[in-house]
């Protein structure tokens, strides 16, 4: 549960950040950590007055997203065939890790493309029989096709020294990179959109979690009141969004270390 707690907070606090990075290529002046805690905050009013996941938006998502993503390998792939050179290049730079390790480190950055999946345990009881273990399968399916391919695919469109440098808004480059403006603003809205339903996820997840944990009498009682409006547990919405806010203080928006905790929570979580 700790471990999961650490998650979610690292989770809303990165996807809302990223989420900001990518909307600042589609509005040039918007102030990118402003902009995070007001999506936080956003979220957490949302909540507060009884918003739900919905699976026939999540669905429609998940559908933008798969389209969004086939087009921009489609676009990124005849890139990388019409001309090979930059991809062969970072192909043959020296490595800075042995293979074993090399492997190692790809295996644990694989594992947190099925991020998301950890929140599923905390409404399993109101998910019919079977399905809990087909949302982990469809998440590796669809990660094991676009993780290595996109990764691949970078090798041919940016140097390696800008590829380690992480940058926030990576796909929109390979976009524009591969064909124009026009698909850099089709990814930029398509991961707005991704990111802040992961914002989303991480309120109703860890709004389940701290209430079971509270029943359970593990965390103070004063948690599972209810708003008398919307009969939400705002308690543990707000205490949310201000453990968020002061990370996000704390960092200054500089998030790497807290994408490093982040990799410690939710890989223990999945080995869990």
């Amino acid at each position: 549960a700790c471990l999961t707690l650490l998650s979610y907070v690292a989770t809303a606090v990165i996807s809302a950040n990223e989420a900001m990075h990518y909307a600042a290529n589609l509005v040039p002046a918007l102030p990118v950590l402003p902009a995070t805690l007001a999506l936080l905050g956003g979220f957490a009013l949302l909540n507060a007055i009884g918003i739900s996941e919905s699976a026939v938006v999540a669905l429609g998502i998940f559908l933008i997203h798969l389209l969004t993503l086939t087009v921009l390998s489609l676009a990124a792939g005849a890139m990388v065939l019409s001309d090979p050179a930059l991809f062969w290049t970072n192909w043959h730079a020296p490595p800075t890790h042995p293979v074993g390790i090399a492997l190692f480190f790809g295996f644990a950055a694989a594992m947190l493309g099925v991020s998301g999946f950890e929140s599923s345990a905390n409404f399993i009881e109101e998910q019919r029989e079977g399905v809990f273990p087909k949302t982990l399968r469809n998440m590796w399916l669809v990660v094991l096709i676009f993780n290595p391919l996109v990764s691949l695919l970078s090798f041919g469109l940016l140097p390696l020294a800008e590829i380690e440098k992480v940058p926030a808004d990576l796909l929109a480059s390979m976009a524009e990179l591969s064909a124009g403006p026009l698909l850099r603003t089709a990814v930029c809205v398509d991961a707005v959109l991704v990111l802040s339903g992961a914002v989303l996820t991480s309120y109703v997840g860890v709004t389940g979690l701290v209430r079971r944990m509270s029943l359970d009498r593990c965390l103070p009682q004063f948690l599972l009141h209810q708003n008398r409006w919307r009969g939400t547990n705002h308690w543990i919405i707000l205490g949310f969004f201000a453990l968020c806010g002061s990370i996000l203080a704390a960092t200054r928006g500089h998030i790497g270390t807290l994408a490093g905790v982040y990799a410690l929570s939710f890989l223990p979580v999945m080995a869990l």
